[in-house]
């Protein structure tokens, strides 16, 4: 699924359209250059599932949890751990599959730790003269997150 955005509002519609959708155990995993709007994105999600605190990407302390009304949501910026991985030695498994929702940024640095199931959003800037255009693609691995990605397609069409 490809989605052209307009402006930082409608990256963050596309993340609150994409939140409605989730359930426990869902992981997401977000690419993009730095200031690509990964973080936008997570903030329209965050929001649309209740939580209302300012959301801050996790750069220096890798994981933030926020409690949602029905599970937790797991923001995971692993770009500190670089080339060198390291996943298995700090548990960032444990976030994936679980009771919770886990968005990752830069989630190529812990390829090893992804589970089997999971939702790929690349957002990349275009080569328009707008400078908040953004164009999202949106790939599905595994069956559950196959399901989410023919729901969002219903909806944001």
């Amino acid at each position: 699924m490809r989605i052209i955005t307009e402006n930082a509002e409608e990256t963050q519609k596309l993340g609150m359209a994409l939140a409605k959708l989730v359930t426990p155990g869902d992981t997401i995993l977000l690419n993009g250059d730095l200031g690509a709007g990964k973080t936008t994105f997570t903030q329209g999600f965050a929001r649309a599932l209740g939580i209302n605190r300012p959301l801050k990407s996790p750069t220096f302390t890798l994981v933030r949890e926020y409690q949602t009304t029905n599970f937790p949501l797991y923001h995971l910026d692993v770009y500190r751990l670089g080339e060198e991985g390291g996943a298995g030695e700090l548990g960032l498994e444990e976030y994936f599959g679980r009771d919770g929702v886990a968005i990752i940024e830069w989630p190529e640095f812990i390829k090893a730790a992804w589970p089997n199931d999971f939702l790929t959003i690349t957002i990349a800037r275009t080569s328009s003269h707008s400078e908040a255009e953004r164009v999202v693609t949106l790939d599905a691995t595994g069956q559950q997150s196959q399901a989410i990605l023919e729901k969002l397609e219903t909806i944001w069409n």
